[in-house]
């Protein structure tokens, strides 16, 4: 090592006080993060430990973690089964990633994916995040069609990950700056066959055969709560059926149990896409691991022949503890019936929050959800605000939504603040305060943050605004 190296070790890293981690950020990693995080009382303080659906600072809180992770943690944080499943994998002194050797984890994790999915969707590919596991997805149809069609459908308020190929057949409004990505991105209105059939329509060849090779499509739209209709989905499977186009289901938040199914789309008997992506809690909370399974049929005619073995491959597939830990993962979600538990959650959280949005109509816009994955759009507020930001720095001129934000905020923050619960808003359509917890928990977990979301509303769009305005002005001294 170098004299002027200074490297730090694990003993170390753990004794950090908040202000040496700040630092740390400021210095190699974003200033704006720890701009954005010291905003609320959570980016003030430092974690010790978690367990379920708790969250334990060093400054004596316990916090209920009612974001579920954005979707990792069904199971909680550090579930036992996972912890032990892990712990023994490392006590055999297991090999963990061989391209030379035939991995059992590998072997038993596609094999125990395809007797959860329905019909012959039989065929798996583990990569490590959802952005890679939908543009997988997409090669795959690509490659199906031998590169003879050129066109890909997205919708318009689609959320496919953030990598350059994910990224540009995403719609969402979080992504406010343009890279450059797919070739050929044709957009659909989410939901409206009318305006899929007009996209394919549109994407006719000279000779007027089809050149769509792909159609992504979010069953359930994770960011927004909006979802497609069983009819719109059985008639769009019928559309793909007739032009060949692969339909392509991206499930990577709402996946393994979340909202009240297995997958969303499991919840209509018979629709099968062509392929289906997932992540998120699919690593039990623990390991980074995605995956895309596809029909035996599609599979074996787009790669299944020795020339194209290693068309598409990385360095990690197959990476042996994340394997070996979403494999105790899904059986957890099996044998603890986790879409179960979702819907054990949905019927405390619904009639809670419309309870509420009745109760509190000047601050609550409308609720919406299913499952464990619910959200409360809140009012627009004073106009005087987006006028404010219209005029104020570059980073809010021209925000439409920037009152609804700082309100949405301004609960987050007093939610933290004043009973020690942990939320978050998708930045996406209509910005909703998002109500996703864990699927460990309990009826009296639930109960406790509909009490104190309840409490929080009634302080009033005028007392919540100021709170969080005199908290941010004390996050900067």
């Amino acid at each position: 090592m170098m004299p002027s190296q200074r490297l730090i070790g694990i003993d170390e890293c753990e004794q950090m006080a908040l202000k040496q981690v700040q630092d740390l950020y400021q210095n190699y990693v974003s200033r704006s993060q720890v701009s954005l995080t010291t905003t609320f009382g959570f980016g003030r303080v430092r974690v010790e430990r978690a367990e379920g659906c708790w969250i334990y600072t060093a400054d004596g809180r316990k916090v209920l973690d009612f974001t579920g992770g954005v979707g990792v943690l069904n199971h909680g944080h550090n579930h036992p089964r996972i912890l032990a499943a892990r712990q023994r994998f490392m006590d055999s002194r297991r090999m963990e990633v061989h391209k030379a050797f035939f991995s059992p984890y590998l072997a038993a994790l596609s094999h125990n994916v395809a007797q959860v999915l329905p019909g012959d969707l039989n065929i798996s590919y583990f990569p490590n995040s959802g952005a890679e596991a939908n543009e997988g997805a997409i090669k795959m149809a690509y490659k199906y069609h031998d590169g003879q069609r050129q066109t890909i459908l997205r919708a318009d308020i689609s959320f496919h990950g953030k990598t350059l190929g994910s990224g540009s057949i995403t719609g969402s409004l979080e992504n406010n700056f343009r890279f450059p990505g797919l070739p050929n991105i044709q957009v659909y209105q989410y939901g409206d066959m009318d305006s899929v059939r007009a996209a394919v329509a549109a994407a006719r060849t000279s000779a007027g055969g089809c050149d769509v090779y792909a159609i992504m499509v979010e069953p359930y739209s994770a960011s927004t709560l909006r979802s497609w209709s069983e009819e719109a989905l059985r008639d769009l499977r019928e559309l793909c059926t007739a032009e060949r186009i692969m339909l392509i289901f991206d499930e990577v938040y709402t996946g393994w149990g979340k909202t009240g199914s297995l997958f969303y789309f499991m919840r209509y008997p018979g629709l099968i896409p062509d392929v289906l992506t997932y992540s998120k809690s699919f690593g039990g909370g623990k390991a980074s691991i995605s995956g895309y399974t596809a029909r035996e049929s599609v599979f074996r005619h787009a790669y299944d022949r020795l020339a194209d073995v290693i068309l598409h491959s990385t360095t990690y597939y197959g990476f042996g503890e994340e394997t070996a830990t979403a494999i105790e993962a899904v059986n957890i979600v099996v044998t603890e019936d986790f879409p179960g538990k979702a819907r054990a959650i949905e019927r405390m959280l619904e009639p809670g929050l419309e309870r509420l949005r009745k109760q509190y109509p000047d601050v609550i816009a409308s609720v919406s959800g299913v499952g464990a994955l619910h959200g409360v759009e809140l009012a627009d507020g004073p106009k005087i605000l987006n006028l404010a930001a219209k005029l104020g720095p570059s980073g809010f001129s021209g925000d439409p939504d920037f009152a609804k934000k700082l309100i949405t905020l301004s609960v987050i923050a007093a939610l933290y603040r004043e009973h020690d619960i942990l939320s978050y808003y998708s930045p996406n359509t209509g910005n909703p305060l998002m109500v996703a917890p864990p699927l460990v928990t309990g009826p009296d977990e639930v109960e406790y943050f509909l009490s104190c979301l309840e409490k929080v509303l009634a302080k009033g769009l005028t007392r919540l605004l100021t709170g969080f305005l005199k908290e941010k002005a004390t996050s900067l001294w």
